[in-house]
């Protein structure tokens, strides 16, 4: 995007994650291998279905996943650290302090029975320690940083007193408030009306350029992506099937999911035309279909798709897709 601020480090470092969660009745593949890379400064925007994996992502990130039941292989390395390797102590001090997460229902992530600037008050000592007084200046600041009206007042509102707009804005403070050096968004504004949503995305790109954070940005929405994204992840049944930088991946999609998903929008359709729908639905993660998980619904699929899942193909500099139509394309065979 122009004007974002160019990465320096490698900052976030995803190898081979591997998520499941396993019951007695069947075990679920919620993510399938997943390599990512983030760096310093750059906004990654994941984007896909509901159901494709992206928040099991985060939290696995977060290791806010059922310890109980859940089984995650692989490496997430965060600013040098073996994040998947971390004893309690010093997983609590990564919450907050390195990494901050923006959940998709604030009214839902906030505890209701304590005021806004309570909670972010608590996360402030917990991560910074210093004194009551010092917390809330800190926590006043912020909620002007992400401009609350009459922010004094607002401190010592409950949750349920605000307003969606306003609850996310706390939200997005009380993320910012330890100055993480990666920040998750997982669909921050879904739950908000269309004006209210520019607004946040308008907010979250500047912070993060004047912070210098890493991001990774969940959504299912073009528009958004178009918006905030340095690069793209597109993600399929718990697999990332394209990514690139955000202009290659909007203005030439390879992979036919993605593809897909640039044909479904309304944008630049004519009006008396019925929206070109992907057919079919995501697959069942319990039961996975053989080689290519796209293959039930994808009209360009080869005898290989059935075989075997594709491997990374790079159609242009900086720019995969895991497609067996895209290789043979390329002259690599399928």
């Amino acid at each position: 995007m122009d004007g974002s601020i160019m990465p320096t480090r490698m900052l976030l470092d995803i190898e081979d994650l591997t998520v499941r969660f396993v019951t007695r009745e069947a075990t679920v593949h919620a993510v399938n291998g997943v390599n990512l890379q983030v760096q310093a400064g750059e906004v990654l925007c994941i984007l896909g279905e509901s159901g494709s994996g992206k928040s099991v992502t985060l939290r696995a990130l977060m290791r806010l996943l059922p310890a109980g039941r859940t089984r995650i292989e692989g490496r997430i390395t965060l600013d040098g650290q073996d994040v998947l390797s971390l004893d309690r102590k010093r997983l609590q001090a990564m919450r907050g302090g390195l990494v901050s997460m923006i959940f998709q229902e604030p009214m839902t992530a906030l505890d209701p029975v304590y005021t806004v600037g309570a909670q972010i008050i608590e996360t402030v000592r917990q991560h910074r320690g210093g004194s009551q007084r010092d917390a809330r200046a800190r926590a006043l600041e912020l909620f002007e940083l992400v401009k609350i009206p009459s922010p004094e007042r607002r401190l010592d509102a409950y949750p349920h007193e605000l307003s969606g707009g306003l609850r996310q804005r706390a939200m997005i403070a009380m993320a910012l408030s330890c100055a993480p050096k990666l920040l998750l968004a997982d669909e921050p504004t879904t739950a908000l009306d269309a004006t209210v949503q520019i607004q946040v995305l308008i907010l979250l790109r500047r912070l993060q350029r004047e912070m210098g954070m890493g991001t990774i940005f969940v959504t299912h929405d073009l528009g958004v992506a178009s918006e905030i994204a340095d690069r793209i992840a597109v993600m399929y049944a718990g697999r990332i099937v394209e990514e690139g930088p955000v202009a290659d991946i909007l203005n030439n999609p390879k992979h036919p999911y993605t593809q897909g998903l640039m044909a479904s929008t309304v944008h630049a359709q004519d009006r008396q035309a019925d929206i070109a729908a992907i057919p079919g639905s995501p697959p069942d993660l319990r039961r996975l279909p053989a080689g290519c998980s796209f293959r039930p619904r994808c009209a360009a699929a080869l005898a290989a798709c059935r075989e075997r899942v594709p491997t990374p193909v790079f159609p242009a500099a900086n720019h995969m897709a895991r497609c067996f139509r895209v290789a043979a394309e390329m002259g690599e065979g399928a």
